[in-house]
């Protein structure tokens, strides 16, 4: 029987970039955005606090951009403080470059495995599902959802008791799969 899990954010992730006002690295960003037309041009930006000092710094979206050229389903989220447009952005990798940032997902994700019927069973097939970017070690999230510590699980690795076809010891933000045999 394949099981299914899925890793799935609680909140919002950290920004990591500088503060400007106290060398802070950490930023939180709440889901406020910014947007500012000057005539047929328009600018928007993510708003983000210090964890530090509480300074406001803005993560740029697009500059000068024509207002016609945005679509207006996206400018009225823009409008409405729209968490999960946020939260998509936050993800978005021309973001991230454009602002130089990185996100810290430490605390702000959670494993949703389905209950634990499945601690039982002597061969266990998993599909781990992603329902966002968020980079883990598939080590960990096996060691979290099966019960275990992460020092056993690399353990069964070595023995060939946990397989998978990716690399279970590297970061991962996509999906993947595994068996476990006990």
């Amino acid at each position: 029987m394949l099981d299914n899990w899925v890793v799935m954010p609680t909140c919002l992730p950290l920004v990591l970039r500088r503060c400007h006002t106290c060398a802070s690295e950490r930023f939180r960003a709440h889901g406020k955005f910014r947007v500012n037309a000057n005539h047929k041009r328009i600018d928007a930006w993510i708003l983000v606090l210090c964890t530090g000092c509480g300074e406001t710094a803005k993560l740029t979206l697009f500059e000068r951009m024509n207002v016609r050229s945005v679509r207006p389903d996206l400018l009225d989220r823009l409008h409405a403080n729209d968490i999960g447009l946020a939260a998509e952005l936050l993800q978005d990798p021309v973001v991230q470059r454009r602002n130089r940032i990185a996100l810290d997902w430490e605390g702000a994700w959670r494993l949703d495995t389905g209950g634990s019927g499945h601690l039982d069973r002597e061969v266990i097939d998993v599909t781990v599902r992603f329902a966002a970017r968020i980079p883990v070690r598939p080590v960990r999230l096996i060691a979290e959802g099966c019960g275990l510590s992460r020092a056993g699980t690399e353990r069964l690795i070595e023995e060939g008791k946990l397989v998978s076809a990716v690399r279970l010891n590297t970061r991962l933000s996509g999906d993947f799969t595994f068996t476990l045999k006990r």
